[in-house]
């Protein structure tokens, strides 16, 4: 079978049987240097982790299923009570974070970044502050306020996002199998039942490492994809999404009717670093997100929620609650390769969810198709991008 001349045929690198393909395993190029996991988790401390639920099959049945939905758990400083300077940045605010004004305010993240479904931040946002008591995060403090951190991206057109399938005990899972190292990507977490440009989306991830002077840094990217018109979808600056655009409606079942419209969705990206940033400098790297976003296609929908927190994980004793404490910040003339790295993970990182994501059926039929890998391999070497 073919898509319009492009062979179906897989042709790709030899991956052991766990570990999924990646865009640099098709032959993708980007720039920058990555780091050892290509990962958020590159940046010493962070650690991540999920809870995925699938569950049921067919018709909606409201408060039964179909379930595809999840939480996603990012940890800055692993599982140890030890604030970071942080911000946070909106392109399109048709989306929520919780906890932001805070953060704008005191400068510090104090909390996991918590990822979900629209529809669940009330219960994740809860949940982690009883995890807090039950972990005694607070150590020996009688008394303590925090807000956490939640982002949401939507999943109801795969998901019964209104039978409310993620519980308090999903967030403990996120929470507590928290890692460093290799992560999961695709349809994992809170980006389970997540689309992306047209295809199947969901969690990426990426790094970068740069030099500044006689120091090395590196800048580490999560993405929770779910965004974008098929139209827009631009691999390494080749226009993928139109020359497949066409060719996949004779192979793809169209989806049922919805109220969807093209480029509906959200993407939420939280952006690590161990450079030694201050709270104005951190706003400036989230501020930075959507020219990733941009250069794969995205385009800042109205009714896409396009939100964005960076934390630097430098300064370890920079929060204190009655100490004087001495901090260091990298000077505004030394942070342009900071920018650049951004940019770079952040593009990497989505279409690094793209490429892991499978294909989904959910509710009703609906059904979100995967990037056809060796279709984007054929176009990539169409316009002499193919990395071999």
């Amino acid at each position: 079978m073919k898509l319009s001349g492009f062979a179906v045929l897989l042709f790709l690198p030899v991956l052991t049987q766990a570990q999924k393909p990646r865009a640099r395993d098709l032959g993708i190029p980007f720039e920058g240097t990555p780091g050892r996991y290509n990962a958020i988790t590159d940046v010493a401390g962070v650690e991540v982790g999920y809870s995925t639920i699938i569950e049921g099959e067919g018709k909606n049945i409201l408060g039964k299923g179909p379930v595809r939905t999840g939480v996603t758990a990012i940890l800055p400083r692993g599982k140890n009570n030890n604030p970071v300077f942080a911000n946070w940045y909106t392109l399109n605010g048709n989306g929520e974070m919780t906890g932001t004004t805070w953060m704008t305010e005191s400068g510090f993240l104090e909390t996991p970044v918590m990822i979900t479904n629209t529809n669940s931040v009330g219960v994740v946002r809860d949940a982690v502050l009883k995890w807090f008591v039950n972990n005694h995060w607070y150590k020996n403090e009688n008394f303590w306020y925090t807000y956490p951190v939640v982002a949401e991206t939507y999943d109801g057109f795969l998901n019964d996002i209104y039978g409310f399938h993620v519980k308090e005990s999903n967030a403990f899972e996120a929470l507590n199998t928290a890692a460093s190292g290799t992560i999961r990507e695709g349809n994992v977490g809170g980006g389970t039942g997540m689309m992306c440009l047209g295809f199947k989306g969901g969690t990426g991830s990426a790094s970068r490492i740069v030099k500044i002077r006689d120091s090395t840094y590196t800048v580490g990217v999560l993405v929770q994809s779910n965004f974008g018109a098929k139209r827009n979808l631009t691999i390494a600056g080749v226009p993928v999404g139109k020359e497949l655009k066409d060719t996949l409606n004779t192979i793809f079942k169209a989806p049922p009717a919805s109220y969807r419209q093209e480029g509906d969705g959200s993407i939420i990206v939280v952006v690590a670093t161990d450079a030694p940033l201050l709270p104005h400098q951190l706003k400036r790297i989230a501020a930075r997100v959507p020219i990733g976003i941009g250069k794969v296609g995205g385009r800042g929908e109205n009714g896409s929620g396009d939100i964005f927190i960076a934390f630097s994980t430098a300064n370890p004793n920079a929060f204190q609650r009655d100490a004087f404490t001495r901090i260091t910040e990298l000077p505004n003339d030394q942070i342009n390769p900071l920018f650049e790295a951004t940019v770079q993970a952040v593009e990497e990182a989505i279409i690094n969810a793209m490429v892991a994501a499978e294909t989904l059926e959910g509710i009703n039929g609906n059904k979100a198709y995967a990037l056809p890998h060796q279709a984007v391999r054929e176009i990539l070497k169409k316009y002499n991008r193919l990395q071999q």
